[in-house]
């Protein structure tokens, strides 16, 4: 539905009302305007508006800054009136008199409109004040003209900015309501905002607060969530709280006015316009679609909200986590099974979805062999699952350590699941029935977002897995997110998901990696890895390492980008047969600067030694020692995976326990750096971090831990009350209880 706002706000013509509450117009202390969100809110429309979309504002703050202004006169008024009475300037405490709001609406609206002017003069853009009634909605020459007024303002380019009359409007009736598409009460600037949209026929309402949105109970108490899409059906299930500090309208007025407006035939999304991090971009990130606030929708989606997806697999998962092992094995070796008895009809999805791909032309050769199954690569997934489902029998509850603190006081140290983990693949459907088989082994809930280019196969393999899943009961503990979400909105479930993992391109890890703000992430950025040739390399070793570092699958993050030569091996045979075999394996070389230095004619100089080609190519430096080598990795690789190639086993345990990396291999192609080869089963990622897991991520990589205390209630009475309870310490054997 959010991605419905970008579709009517890229149309000819767009017409958007901005609705700017009182609590965003005016400053903490309601005697002034909060000019710094002012100035962001105006830069916005005004970008919005020289982008051709027609842009109205309703505002607030006549009155805050009237205030501000009177009492500024009444202060001066009667200093100046001590001052001449007294005979001298000490003066006494002056108290400020009850201001009238009409007068200091009178008083404050030229001054606003003044404001408003100086900030859109700095954009070009040119504003006009309307001032409106009741009366000049319910009179119908009145509303005519109005109508026409401002159409004309809309067709010369001109921003109007519109408030209520308040020097003259009579005080509102508190028991007026919203009554039907043809008749509103103009009691305050929510309804104001409603009904010009409406009469202007406006593809948009932003009504801007001090709230994130609306909420299904007050902001603050303890079950309060935000209401991502809000439906006229959904009115009897909120409980509002009461009004913001200022303003006369509160949430349930904004409520009510969104539904009219929405009944009516204009969206409606309510945002908060006060955050001084969103204040800057909000009007422009409802604009282009994304996932802010609360967005009024008459049209519910035909599957579950992704919200209520993630709720489902947390609870579900609870439910995994407590099964048997044996009964976690049993799902996963009935999965496997499944991948082998339904292969015709994944492979009949897998080439429905490499037609579309093949016809689209988008994706390079490399992301079509990942999209690409074939019945070798099923079998081979089957074989993966039963690996994994022979670790799941001792993954869950097993214990790490038992101590005997004190007498009758025994502490354990257990695995447990993490929770519900958020795994975020491309064009890589493979993907779906390994880590489905990880978190099942791990007792973890799963929400899986695959890329769109594989929809069809990801939709019969998770099918799959849901059919395996149910053998016991927990079909809903893993998801496929099938709605048009961004990844950007997945990552602000920071409430529901405890572990993002993404699978795909170093953009996507990295994108992943900013937008999930509060949520962890397990993954690497970048794959630069680094095979370093030393001077006591064999050459038949070096030839292959190289090759299949290189040239087995140039696309994996595992793959050799950065290659170190010893300067010992320069204008020798061994290094003349390495280049000969890249150049015929159609390697592209990218010479490093001191390589540069060596040649008279040198390959295209690298741009940068810290690139991840992902590709045929690759970038050959010098060096001079292995420690060089190693000082060389620290600075331009990725923490990844590095390998050296020598002969001299003392060079190599240095190099081993020097470098820095999550693999270090010696005399090992690269490409061993894998979940699979490591004989993980399979893995959900490799990880550079340096907390939780590090480098192949399988099974281990997703449990965590937890603390078990047993007594038998006299020893923690006797602990707490004496204070000198001895400690033992006891180290106490770590068999596996039983579950």
């Amino acid at each position: 539905c959010k991605n419905n706002v970008f579709a009517l706000c890229t149309s000819t013509k767009p017409t958007i009302v901005v609705k700017l509450g009182s609590a965003v117009v005016t400053r903490g202390d309601e005697c002034g305007l909060a000019l710094g969100r002012l100035a962001s809110i105006v830069e916005q429309v005004a970008m919005l508006q020289n982008q051709g979309r027609e842009m109205m504002i309703v505002t607030s703050g006549a009155v805050a800054f009237g205030k501000q202004r009177l009492r500024h006169e009444i202060l001066l008024s009667q200093s100046v009136r001590q001052a001449l009475h007294s005979g001298h300037n000490q003066l006494k405490d002056v108290s400020l008199p009850v201001l009238e709001a009409r007068a200091c609406a009178a008083a404050g609206q030229s001054g606003l409109m003044a404001l408003y002017e100086a900030m859109f003069t700095q954009y070009t853009t040119c504003t006009a004040q309307v001032l409106v009634t009741n009366l000049d909605f319910h009179d119908d020459q009145k509303r005519q003209n109005l109508n026409s007024t401002l159409r004309e303002l809309l067709r010369m380019n001109i921003v109007p900015i519109i408030n209520t009359n308040d020097a003259v409007v009579p005080p509102p009736e508190p028991n007026s309501d919203l009554q039907g598409v043809s008749v509103i009460s103009i009691k305050d600037n929510d309804s104001l905002a409603a009904r010009l949209a409406v009469e202007m026929k406006a593809d948009l309402l932003i009504a801007l607060s001090d709230v994130e949105g609306l909420y299904n109970s007050p902001p603050g108490t303890d079950d309060a969530k935000l209401i991502d899409i809000f439906y006229p059906g959904d009115q009897q299930s909120i409980i509002y709280g009461t009004k913001s500090r200022v303003g006369i309208g509160g949430m349930e007025a904004k409520v009510k006015a969104a539904l009219w407006a929405l009944q009516g035939g204009t969206s409606v999304v309510i945002a908060n316009g006060t955050h001084p991090k969103v204040t800057g971009h909000v009007i422009t990130d409802i604009v282009e679609g994304k996932k802010v606030g609360t967005f009024f929708s008459e049209i519910q989606p035909a599957g579950p909200t992704v919200e209520h997806q993630t709720e489902m697999a947390r609870i579900s998962g609870r439910t995994l986590a407590s099964l048997q092992p044996h009964q976690r094995s049993e799902i996963i070796c009935r999965l496997a099974e499944l991948l082998t008895e339904k292969s015709e009809e994944i492979l009949t999805a897998n080439k429905t979805d490499m037609d579309l791909a093949v016809h689209a032309g988008h994706l390079p050769p490399a992301m079509l062999k990942r999209l690409s199954l074939s019945p070798a690569k099923l079998t081979a997934l089957a074989v993966g699952l039963r690996q994994i489902a022979v670790a799941a029998r001792d993954s869950v509850g097993r214990v790490l350590r038992r101590t005997r603190v004190a007498h009758n006081l025994e502490l354990e140290q257990i695995t447990v699941p993490i929770g519900v983990l958020l795994v975020i693949f491309e064009a890589r459907p493979d993907c779906l029935p390994q880590v489905s088989a990880l978190a099942i082994a791990s007792g973890n809930a799963l929400l899986l977002k695959g890329g769109k280019e594989a929809a069809n196969t990801n939709r019969i393999l998770h099918q799959l897995a849901q059919q395996a899943l149910s053998v016991h009961g927990v079909g809903e503990a893993v998801q496929l997110v099938s709605t048009r979400e961004d990844v950007e909105d997945l990552c602000r479930l920071d409430k529901m998901i405890d572990l993002i993992i993404p699978r795909g391109s170093s953009q996507l890890v990295r994108n992943i990696q900013r937008a999930a703000k509060g949520i962890p992430v397990l993954g690497h950025s970048e794959g630069i890895c680094h095979v370093y040739v030393d001077g006591e390399a064999s050459v038949d070793k070096v030839i292959k390492i190289v090759r299949d570092s290189k040239c087995d699958y140039p696309a994996a993050c595992n793959a050799m980008e950065s290659l170190l030569i010893h300067r010992d091996v320069l204008r020798t045979p061994l290094f003349d047969q390495i280049v000969d075999m890249l150049r015929a394996e159609r390697v592209k070389i990218h010479a490093g600067p001191r390589f540069a230095s060596y040649l008279a004619f040198s390959p295209s100089e690298a741009k940068s030694l810290r690139t991840e080609y992902g590709d045929l190519e690759c970038c050959i430096e010098v060096v001079d020692s292995m420690q060089e080598a190693v000082d060389h990795i620290h600075k331009y690789g990725s923490s990844h995976t590095d390998v050296i190639v020598t002969e001299n086993e003392d060079t190599a345990e240095q190099f081993l326990q020097l470098l820095d990396s999550a693999c270090v291999f010696w005399n090992a192609s690269s490409r061993f750096a894998d979940g699979y080869r490591f004989g993980l089963g399979a893995e959900v990622g490799i990880s550079t971090a340096r907390v939780h897991a590090r480098g192949p991520v399988g099974l281990e990589g997703l449990l965590t831990t937890k603390w078990l205390l047993r007594g038998d209630g006299h020893a923690a009475a006797d602990f707490s009350e004496q204070g000198s309870m001895e400690y033992l310490h006891q180290e106490l054997p770590v068999e596996r209880l039983p579950s």
